[in-house]
């Protein structure tokens, strides 16, 4: 059983806590925020001690990991300490917004011996595990094309001051929210990404960073891809992959389709899973010696390079930017 802090209790380090309830892997024994009154409830009903201080949870040698759900430009140096202090450290998505700064963090892990996990759940929900079995099997072919568009309003109507509305954690629209996802599932499904030429366009929120993003990528296998997301619009999630021979697509958390010239589609409905709490399970396990995390640093430096990259091309109003 993995002993870990939660830093940062907002709606999503909630989740993160709750993702894990009754699991035989980690337990949540501490959690860190600077608004402690808010999360009394909480607290009491997951056996929480609560404070402010990271410092103070770094140095409590019950504590064996800590999990990030900060603002993205605190991880850097949240992992950095947590690696000196040889604590496991599980970082919510983005790991970070600059390659170089990712770079930093995980060669701040290397040496300290310590598992790094990162919250890329997506590609474990059940629809994208039968995209990436079809694509196993040899059902596509070459791969020619991927698109991906993750979009919604959930957070359309978020406090103009809170951090998530700030233009320096949250660029490029629903890039840092929404769209990572759909990186690393390229990533994931089709490989690295070479170059990306990129749009994000302010057309219904006051964001200075814009509300829609748009981004046309070339893999380094010579694949292509096309990603799309935006934060005022009714809920979407839809992920394809097109092959030489299939083309294979995710609709939903629990629904895959194979096409193939000539036949009726096979659509395949699965049972929902808890995908979130799995990816942490994952790091647990990690952690505790068994199973290596699924996503190593390269994989980790990968995705955050392709979303620097869709920075630097919207910054340039489209110009092609390299990973």
């Amino acid at each position: 059983m993995l002993n870990a802090a939660m830093i940062g209790l907002g709606w999503w380090g909630k989740r993160l806590v709750e993702s894990v309830e009754g699991s035989d892997a980690i337990r949540f024994r501490r959690g860190v925020t600077f608004e402690p009154e808010t999360v009394q409830d909480f607290a009491a009903k997951h056996t929480l001690a609560i404070g402010t201080d990271y410092a103070e949870v770094l140095a409590d040698p019950a504590i064996e990991a800590v999990v990030l759900a900060t603002p993205h430009t605190t991880h850097r140096a949240m992992v950095e300490a947590a690696a000196a202090a040889g604590k496991h450290i599980y970082c919510e998505k983005p790991f970070a917004l600059a390659k170089a700064d990712a770079a930093a963090a995980l060669a701040a892990c290397r040496p300290a011996g310590v598992t790094v996990g990162v919250g890329h759940h997506f590609r474990l929900m059940p629809s994208m595990q039968a995209l990436r079995g079809w694509i196993d099997a040899g059902a596509l072919g070459t791969i020619m094309h991927a698109e991906g568009n993750y979009s919604h309003d959930w957070l359309a109507n978020a406090p103009p001051g809170g951090w998530r509305s700030a233009p320096e954690e949250t660029r490029a629209g629903g890039m840092t929210g929404m769209g990572i996802h759909v990186l690393d599932c390229f990533r994931d499904l089709v490989g690295p990404m070479a170059r990306v030429s990129a749009l994000s366009k302010r057309r219904a929120l006051a964001l200075a960073t814009g509300d829609t993003t748009a981004a046309l990528v070339e893999f380094a296998n010579g694949a292509t891809g096309t990603l799309a997301t935006t934060l005022k619009t009714p809920f979407i999630w839809r992920f394809a992959v097109y092959g030489e021979n299939a083309w294979v697509e995710s609709v939903s958390e629990t629904r895959a389709v194979l096409h193939r010239s000539g036949a009726e589609p096979v659509v395949k409905d699965f049972a929902p899973n808890n995908h979130l709490g799995l990816n942490v399970t994952q790091f647990a396990e990690a952690a505790s010696g068994r199973e290596p995390f699924p996503i190593d640093h390269a994989g980790i430096l990968a995705t955050v390079a392709a979303l620097e990259a869709v920075f630097r091309s919207a910054d340039a109003d489209g110009a092609w930017q390299e990973v």
